[in-house]
């Protein structure tokens, strides 16, 4: 499960998918990526699709986030209940943003989640039903995303919130609120990224990066980052076309 590893310390690698094909994310897995994500907020992926990229997942033994749209609690529910291991949720600015989160994303009575074991992630009721609601509430992640200006004055309110795996910036959305968009390695977004690492080191929770290459994948990693999403299939795919083509049209 993607939260023990966190726990034990492991750093995990894994891109996001936007294509909506449950092959992708099994050629992922094959690869040998940690997790994969699944993402309704950008991608062209809905529910009753993505729910056959989490079937993927199992079987390819990469774990499944789902990043959702919005910070709304049936959005967060419906994630869990197909069978995803975290839920990422976006555009958090303040504490009560977070709290929000945690609270749809968890059973009572650590949170607010609807309780109903007729769902994939109870294994269509043949999950023990005393046992269910706090093992997944034990073994469900919670990835927020800090995107901003805001959410950055109000990252060490954020960062105290109980039930936060990781805290994820994204460094794009970023760059634009802080007036330099897609600067991602400008001295104001490594002066966030250092401040945010020391305050997670000092609340026990996981830093989360979105890196554009493997090669910064492996300097983030030695900084310290657990959990850095890269690139995008589409992106990816992209670049892998590009380069034969190159590669022929030069002969």
């Amino acid at each position: 499960m993607l939260k023990d590893k966190l726990q034990n310390g492991d750093c995990l690698f894994g891109p996001f998918l936007n294509l909506c094909h449950p092959a992708v994310m099994e050629i992922a897995g094959i690869a040998g990526f940690d997790f994969a994500i699944i993402d309704t907020e950008h991608g062209e992926i809905s529910a009753d699709r993505a729910v056959d990229m989490i079937r993927a997942a199992k079987l390819a033994g990469i774990s499944p986030v789902v990043r959702v749209y919005g910070n709304q609690p049936e959005l967060i529910s419906k994630a869990l209940d197909i069978g995803a291991e975290a839920v990422q949720i976006p555009q958090i600015s303040s504490r009560s943003e977070a709290q929000a989160a945690v609270c749809a994303a968890k059973f009572s009575p650590e949170g607010c989640r609807g309780a109903n074991r007729y769902v994939r992630a109870a294994r269509y009721s043949a999950a023990d039903k005393a046992a269910y609601f706090a093992k997944a509430n034990q073994e469900t992640a919670v990835i927020i995303q800090v995107e901003g200006k805001a959410g950055m004055d109000n990252l060490a309110e954020i960062i105290t919130v109980p039930g936060i795996d990781v805290l994820f910036i994204g460094p794009y959305d970023l760059s634009a609120s802080l007036g330099i968009p897609g600067q991602v390695e400008h001295p104001l977004i490594m002066a966030a990224m250092n401040k945010t690492m020391d305050l997670a080191q000092k609340a026990g929770v996981a830093i989360g990066f979105f890196v554009d290459d493997a090669r910064s994948a492996v300097k983030w990693k030695k900084a310290g980052v657990q959990y850095l999403s890269f690139a995008a299939d589409v992106g990816l795919l992209y670049d892998a076309f590009r380069q034969n083509v190159g590669i022929f049209r030069e002969e």
